[in-house]
C-alpha cells in the first residue's frame, strides 16, 4: 500500500542524493523508525543510511545542552520567587502554582512572545480588576456579584495577592539569569536560545529534510525556514486539498498560514492531493450504547480481517487509554501479533489503588496521648486488596468482621500490627521526611510477593523509579518546612501519570495507538474508538495563568490551535485508508455528553458519509422468573430452629417484631433473612443517618434514666428530673463515645456533622425530660430491657411452642398503669384502625410501628403471666414532642388504647395464625407483588426488581 513516508523515501532516493549527507527531521521517534523502515525496503544494495532525528534532537544539538527535570527547575524558580516576595508561601503552597509558571514560561520562549510585556500586562489587568473606585455604587453591585471573594479580603491580603502578579516579569528575568548561572534550562529556553543564535549558526555539514510537519511553535518555524534559505533544506508536506482549500477547516489552519509564507509557500507541491474527497463508501461509522462495548465491536471487526494480510497495515486509534485492555482482550484469536505503541496509565492498575490507599492512611492518621489509630475507611480498603500474605488472611478477615460488627470508626494502630511484619510496615504513623522511606520500603516489600504477576511487578517498578527520581531531587535541593500532605499530592499526582511501556516489535503485528502516536504514518484499514466530542478532539481547555486574551494577543497557543492539531491528526488517517471505522458512544461519561465527534458531523455533510449505524448490544430482556422458594424439609428443619426445645436456654432462635414486620411485606424477603441467613452487608457508620441517631438517643436514655440495680427501678419525681437535666450533656457525649467504641469523647473526636448531631441531642433529651416532668411522677422499671416470649401454634409437627422476643425501650409504672414506650425518631402514626389491620399485608397503610409496640405488650404479659396491670403502648415520636398536643399513646376508634389486656386475645389470636402460616409446609416463601416495598430492600438485586 502506499504511504506519506514510503513514497517520501522513495522520492528522496531518486533525487540521487548521497544518503551518508543527509539527516531526515521527523516530529517523533516512530515515525523515523517506519521511515528507516520503507527505505531499507526500497534500497538494493548495500549503503549507508542518512540520519534520522526528531525535531527536539536538533534544537538540543544545535545547543549543546537537554531540558532538566521539571522538577529541579521548580525548586530554581522558587528560589528567586522566595528572594522577590517579603512574605512567600512555602514550598508546598507554591509547587502547583510553579507548574502553571514553568509552563508559561516555555510557552512564551517556544513563540518568542516578549515575557516582560506579557507580564506587565497581566499586572495591569490584575490591579484594574480589583479598583473599583471609577465605577458607580450600582456598577460595583453589579460586579461584586462576580467578584466577592476578592472585594471581600483584608487590605494585606489584596495587596499580596497583587504583588504576586506584580513579580512575574522579575522572576521570569531573575529565572533565566539564574539558569545560565546553573547551566540549566527548559525546553522553551534552549529553543529561544537557538533561534536568537541563527545568525551565528555555522552551515551542517549535512543536508536536513523536514518531513511530515503540521503545527509548528514559531521556534520552529524560524529555524527551519532559515535552514532551507540558508542551507537548502527541504521539507515535504503530508497534506489534502479537502481541508487545505477550505477556510472552514481548521485541520488545514496552519497549512494555508505557511503557504502564504515566502520562505515556506514554495516549497509546497504544484498539486495537491485530493484523496479524501474520495474516501465517502470507505468510512463506516457506529454508534454504540456504552464506551466498553466499543472493544467488543473493535473485535468483531478484525474478525473479518484476511488472514493473507499483513497485520500491520490495521490500526486500532485509542484516543481513552481505559480502553486498551478491554481492546486487547477482544483481538480474535487468530491475531498472533501485537503492537502496542501506547502507555499504559499505572493509575487503572490495582497497585496504584493499594498505594493510592497508602496514601490515603498517612492522611487520617490520629496520634493521642501516643496512641496511634487510623480512620477506618483507608483501613478496610487497604485490608480488601489481596497483596497480604496467605496466612495473614484469616487475621485480615476476622479484622473487617469486627471492625464492621463493632463499628470501629478509628482502629487503634496496637490491634494492626498484631497481623505480622507487613502490617507493621503499612500500619505507622510517618512524618513528612520518613515518606520516601515508608513508601520505598511498602515497594521492595511488595516486590518480592509479586514473583508470580509480572504486569504488577512492571508497574510497580516504574512507581519505585519515578519515587527514587523524586527522592534524590528533594534531597539535594532541600525545600524547608514542607508539610506530609503536599508529599501526598505530589506522589499522587506522579504515580498517576506514570505510563507502562509496552515491549514489541513496532514494525510488525496489528497496531494500538493512541492519537498523536499515529502522526506521519499511514495504514490501509483504520479503527478509530471513542469518536466522541470532548475525547476526540479533547475538550479540556489550555491550562495557564494567562488569560485567552492575552495569549492570543502575544501568539501564544490557544485552544483553537489545539483543535487544529488534532483535526490534522484525524483527517491524515484518511489520506491512504481502504478502510475506516469510526466509532462513537451515545452514553455520557465523566461529565461528557454522548455526542459525536464534530468531525464525523463535518463529513456527513460535505462528503456525504452515511450515518452511523447503531449497534445493538444483545440484552436480555425476558422478564425475571418469579421467586417461589417452597418449604422443602431442609427449610422445615431450619425453621424448627425457632421451636423451644429441652437445651437451658429453651430456644435457639426466636422472632422479633422487625422478623414478622418483615415477613407481612414480603414472605421472600423474610426467608433470605430469617431462614437463610443472608445478611445485610455491614459498613462502618460514620454520619448520622436516622438509624444511628436512634441508637444513640435510646443510649442517653438508658444513661439517664438509669435503675437501680438494687431495687431494680427508678422512681422519678419532678425534683429528680431537674438533677437528671444537669446530667444531659454527660450521657450524649457517653451515648457517642459508646456507638464509636472510644473510651472517652473529646472535641478532637467531633466532627462538624457530629458537633450539631450531639447538639441536638441535647435538645431532644431535654424536651423529653420536660414532658415526663410536666406529667408528674412515674417508677422506671426496665430500660433496653430484653424479653423473651413464646406462643404454641399447631405445626405439621402438632403443638410447637414458638419462641418470639425483644427489647423494650422503656417500661415504668405510672398511676397504676404500665406504659410500654418506644422511642421513635421519624414520625410513625399511632392510629390503629383495627387489631386485624396490624396483621393484614394488604392494607397499603399497615402501622408496624403499631405492631411492634403491640407485641412488646405481649412479650412482657408472657414475662409476667400473673399481672392484672393495665399496659398501655406507647410511640413516642422525639420530633413530635414540641408539638402542644403530643402524645405517645395508640389510638384506635378514636380512644387511646387503655389496656393491652381488653384486646389481648384478639392479637393473639392473629398472631398465631400468623406463626402457623410461617410453619405451614403449603405456603411458599414468595414476592411480594407491591414493588414498592422492594424500593429498599437489600435484596432486590437477587430478585432483579
Amino acid at each position: 500500500m502506499n504511504s506519506f513516508l514510503k513514497n517520501t523515501a522513495a522520492e528522496i532516493l531518486a533525487s540521487g542524493k548521497n544518503m551518508e549527507e543527509l539527516v531526515v527531521v521527523l516530529p517523533n521517534r516512530r515515525a523515523g523508525l517506519f521511515f528507516t523502515q520503507h527505505l531499507g525496503s526500497l534500497i538494493d544494495k548495500p549503503t549507508w543510511m542518512p540520519e534520522v532525528k526528531t525535531i527536539e534532537q536538533v534544537f538540543y544539538e544545535l545547543a549543546g545542552q537537554s531540558p532538566a527535570d521539571d522538577l529541579t527547575l521548580i525548586f530554581e524558580l522558587y528560589r528567586v520567587y522566595e528572594s522577590l516576595q517579603p512574605d512567600p508561601e512555602d514550598f508546598d503552597r507554591f509547587y502547583f502554582w510553579g507548574e502553571l509558571i514553568l509552563k508559561d514560561f516555555n510557552d512564551m520562549d517556544q513563540f518568542l512572545a516578549d515575557a516582560k510585556l506579557v507580564y506587565r500586562n497581566l499586572a495591569d489587568i490584575k490591579e484594574l480588576e480589583s479598583d473599583l473606585s471609577y465605577l458607580s455604587a450600582e456598577q460595583v453591585a453589579l460586579i461584586s456579584q462576580f467578584w466577592k471573594s476578592f472585594s471581600q479580603q483584608r487590605l494585606e491580603e489584596k495587596e499580596k495577592f497583587l504583588r504576586f502578579w506584580q513579580i512575574l516579569e522579575q522572576l521570569y528575568t531573575k529565572f533565566q539569569a539564574n539558569l545560565e548561572v546553573s547551566g540549566m534550562a527548559y525546553t522553551g529556553k534552549i529553543y529561544r536560545q537557538v533561534v536568537e543564535q541563527l545568525e551565528e549558526t555555522q552551515r551542517p555539514k549535512k543536508q536536513h529534510i523536514f518531513l511530515g510537519f503540521n503545527a509548528f511553535t514559531l521556534t520552529e518555524e524560524k529555524l527551519i525556514k532559515h535552514f532551507i534559505k540558508e542551507f537548502e533544506a527541504e521539507i515535504y508536506w503530508d497534506i489534502d486539498q479537502y481541508y487545505l482549500n477550505d477556510e472552514r477547516q481548521e485541520a488545514g489552519l496552519f497549512f494555508r498560514q505557511y503557504q502564504k509564507d515566502k520562505v515556506l509557500g514554495p516549497t509546497f507541491p504544484e498539486v495537491i492531493p485530493d484523496q479524501i474527497r474520495n474516501k465517502a463508501s470507505k468510512i463506516k461509522s457506529y454508534s454504540i450504547p456504552l464506551k466498553i462495548n466499543q472493544a467488543n465491536l473493535v473485535g468483531k471487526i478484525l474478525e473479518d480481517l484476511n488472514p493473507n494480510e499483513a497485520l500491520d497495515e490495521t490500526v486500532v486509534i485509542l484516543p481513552d487509554e481505559q480502553l486498551l485492555f478491554p481492546a486487547l482482550h477482544a483481538v480474535p484469536e487468530g491475531i498472533d501479533q501485537l503492537n502496542v505503541t501506547m502507555g499504559y496509565p499505572i493509575r487503572n492498575a490495582p497497585i496504584f489503588t493499594f498505594l493510592d490507599a497508602i496514601l490515603d492512611l498517612q492522611r487520617y492518621v490520629k496520634e493521642r496521648e501516643g496512641k496511634v489509630s487510623f480512620y477506618h475507611k483507608p483501613v478496610t480498603d487497604l485490608l480488601t486488596f489481596p497483596y497480604w500474605k496467605s496466612n495473614e488472611q484469616g487475621f485480615v478477615a476476622n479484622l473487617l468482621l469486627e471492625i464492621k460488627k463493632t463499628n470501629i470508626v478509628e482502629v487503634a494502630k496496637d490491634r494492626l500490627v498484631l497481623g505480622g511484619p507487613m502490617f507493621e510496615l503499612v500500619f505507622q504513623k510517618v512524618s513528612a521526611e520518613s515518606l520516601f522511606e515508608y513508601l520505598g520500603e511498602i515497594m521492595q516489600s511488595l516486590a518480592t510477593d509479586l514473583d508470580e504477576d509480572p504486569i504488577q511487578r512492571s508497574y510497580l517498578y516504574q512507581a519505585f523509579k519515578q519515587l527514587t527520581r523524586i527522592r534524590e531531587i528533594f534531597k539535594s535541593n532541600s525545600p524547608g518546612k514542607v508539610t506530609a500532605d503536599f508529599y501526598l499530592k505530589l506522589f499522587r499526582q506522579i504515580f498517576r501519570e506514570i505510563k507502562l511501556p509496552f515491549d514489541g516489535e513496532p514494525l510488525a503485528g496489528l497496531q494500538f495507538m493512541g492519537v498523536l502516536e499515529s502522526r506521519n504514518l499511514d495504514f490501509r484499514r483504520v479503527i478509530i474508538c471513542d469518536v466522541n466530542e470532548g475525547s476526540f478532539p479533547p475538550g479540556s481547555g489550555i491550562n495557564s495563568m494567562i488569560p485567552f486574551n492575552l495569549r492570543r494577543a502575544f501568539g501564544l497557543p490557544v485552544q483553537e490551535q489545539n483543535d487544529a492539531i488534532y483535526a490534522y491528526t484525524f483527517y491524515r488517517l484518511l489520506h491512504q485508508a481502504e478502510e475506516v471505522h469510526l466509532i462513537y458512544t451515545t452514553a455520557s461519561d465523566q461529565g461528557k455528553a454522548g455526542e459525536m465527534s464534530r468531525f464525523m458531523q463535518q463529513m456527513q455533510v460535505e462528503l456525504g458519509t452515511s450515518k452511523p449505524e447503531p449497534v445493538l448490544v444483545p440484552v436480555d430482556l425476558t422478564r425475571s422468573k418469579e421467586i417461589r422458594v417452597e418449604k422443602t424439609e431442609e427449610v422445615l428443619k431450619k425453621l424448627a430452629t425457632y421451636y423451644k426445645n429441652d437445651s437451658e436456654e429453651g430456644y435457639q432462635q426466636q422472632f422479633s417484631a422487625s422478623a414478622l414486620n418483615s415477613y407481612l411485606d414480603c414472605r421472600l424477603r423474610f426467608y433470605f433473612r430469617y431462614i437463610a441467613g443472608l445478611k445485610e452487608k455491614e459498613e462502618v457508620v460514620t454520619e448520622i443517618d436516622p438509624m444511628t441517631f436512634g441508637t444513640m438517643l435510646h443510649k442517653a436514655i438508658e444513661l439517664l434514666y438509669k435503675v437501680d440495680p438494687k431495687t431494680g427501678y427508678l422512681d422519678v419525681t419532678p425534683q429528680a428530673i431537674d438533677r437528671l437535666k444537669l446530667g444531659i450533656p454527660a450521657a450524649v457525649d457517653a451515648a457517642i463515645a459508646d456507638f464509636y467504641k472510644l473510651e472517652k469523647l473529646d472535641e478532637s473526636n467531633l466532627s462538624g456533622q457530629l458537633l450539631i448531631a450531639r447538639s441536638i441531642f441535647r435538645k431532644y433529651l431535654k424536651a423529653i425530660l420536660d414532658y415526663d416532668q410536666k406529667n408528674g411522677d412515674f417508677r422506671v422499671l426496665t430500660l433496653e430491657g430484653e424479653y423473651k416470649s413464646g406462643l404454641t401454634i399447631d405445626t405439621p409437627n402438632g403443638a410447637q411452642e414458638v419462641r418470639l422476643g425483644g427489647f423494650i425501650d422503656r417500661v415504668d409504672q405510672k398511676d397504676g398503669v404500665i406504659r410500654l414506650i418506644d422511642y421513635k425518631t421519624g414520625k410513625d402514626e399511632k392510629k390503629v384502625p383495627s387489631i386485624i389491620s396490624l396483621f393484614d399485608r394488604e392494607d397499603k397503610k399497615r402501622n408496624k410501628a403499631a405492631m411492634q409496640t403491640m407485641l412488646y405488650a405481649f412479650f412482657y404479659q408472657y414475662a409476667y403471666p400473673s399481672n392484672q396491670i393495665p399496659l398501655k403502648p406507647a410511640i413516642f415520636n422525639v420530633k413530635e414532642i414540641y408539638d402542644p398536643k403530643f402524645s405517645p399513646f395508640l389510638i384506635m376508634e378514636k380512644e387511646e388504647i387503655e389496656d393491652y389486656l381488653q384486646i389481648r386475645d384478639e392479637f393473639e389470636n392473629e398472631l398465631r395464625h400468623l406463626l402457623e402460616e410461617i410453619f405451614d409446609p403449603k405456603v411458599p416463601f414468595d414476592q411480594t407483588t407491591e414493588l414498592e416495598k422492594c424500593r429498599f430492600c437489600a435484596y432486590k438485586e437477587i430478585c432483579d426488581r
